[in-house]
């Protein structure tokens, strides 16, 4: 089975669809997700243990972030083959040197051997109102934060041995301070984690719309502009990638100062009726964005 079928599975008998779990909680709501990166499909050959220990709890607390929320704490689980200590030192010093920048603390968790480098890590935040996927509407504003692409990049990076600008570009910053700036305004948001195409899917399907996007809008990482040796490359890297952690959200338009004021952002484009599906304007060209990017 494909990762979207074992979800769309799931979704039949379990209360899921966002990138966390809402929990009502006296005067507000507890926000909890979890994730699993392994060292084969996650973590390639030239990563430092230090970007791993970063990247495991980035990727949690990007989806407090999509959610408009704010961090409470941190877990992880990790298995090793074999445990040696430079490496866990290493690890832990970039497990809480990303919980030190999103002001937020590693709480425990728990350790075992393991076949294959495998880490679950787990987090809870709060949000007096969580952004769901499902409140975009036709008219609103599409919006992006941050550049996209920095993942594929990295990774051409490692291939060229470049190592020092692949773990830099690896170890993203999760976009909390901008979730929470946006939650009182964004009509729905998610991060990119599965590429913007599938992001845009995924978003269409809860609020049940369309898209329309200008390409000449859409923002590259300098370095994906730099790497790309054509447009469809560019496209490639940037568009159905994946792993890039920036937010996707849709925005109405009479609340576009107020936005701009409270964080950076590029608009893309607009929501647009389901029947329209979800096009870009490539030129005079409006062409179908496949549905398709990252899968585990």
């Amino acid at each position: 089975m494909r990762e979207r079928d074992v979800i769309k599975l799931l979704r039949e008998r379990l209360p899921i669809g966002d990138d966390c779990a809402v929990i009502p909680f006296r005067k507000t709501h507890l926000l909890l997700t979890t994730d699993m990166l392994h060292r084969r499909t996650d973590f390639p050959d030239g990563l430092t243990p230090y970007t791993m220990g970063w990247r495991a709890v980035a990727v949690s607390l990007s989806d407090i972030a999509a959610m408009g929320g704010k961090p409470l704490g941190v877990v992880i689980a990790l298995g090793v083959p074999q445990f040696e200590q430079k490496f866990l030192e290493e690890f832990l010093d970039g497990a809480l040197a990303c919980c030190t920048a999103c002001q937020t603390k590693l709480l425990g968790g728990d350790t075992d051997r393991h076949s294959e480098l495998t880490v679950v890590t787990t987090a809870l935040g709060e949000a007096p109102k969580p952004v769901l996927r499902s409140g975009a509407r036709v008219e609103d504003l599409v919006c992006v934060t941050g550049d996209l692409g920095r993942t594929a990049a990295a990774l051409q990076l490692l291939e060229e041995r470049d190592f020092e600008q692949a773990n830099e570009l690896l170890r993203f910053l999760p976009r909390l301070r901008e979730g929470q700036a946006l939650a009182p305004l964004a009509s729905s948001m998610i991060d990119i984690s599965d590429g913007l195409a599938r992001s845009l899917y995924l978003l269409s399907e809860a609020s049940h719309v369309g898209f329309r996007l200008d390409a000449t809008a859409i923002p590259f990482a300098l370095e994906v502009e730099e790497l790309a040796r054509d447009q469809e490359e560019l496209f490639e890297m940037g568009l159905f990638f994946g792993e890039d952690f920036e937010l996707l959200f849709t925005l109405p338009q009479e609340k576009l100062l107020d936005a701009r004021r409270a964080c950076e952002f590029t608009v893309i484009g607009r929501v647009a009726p389901k029947d329209k599906g979800i096009t870009m304007q490539l030129g005079a060209e409006s062409i179908i964005l496949p549905d398709r990017g990252y899968e585990h």
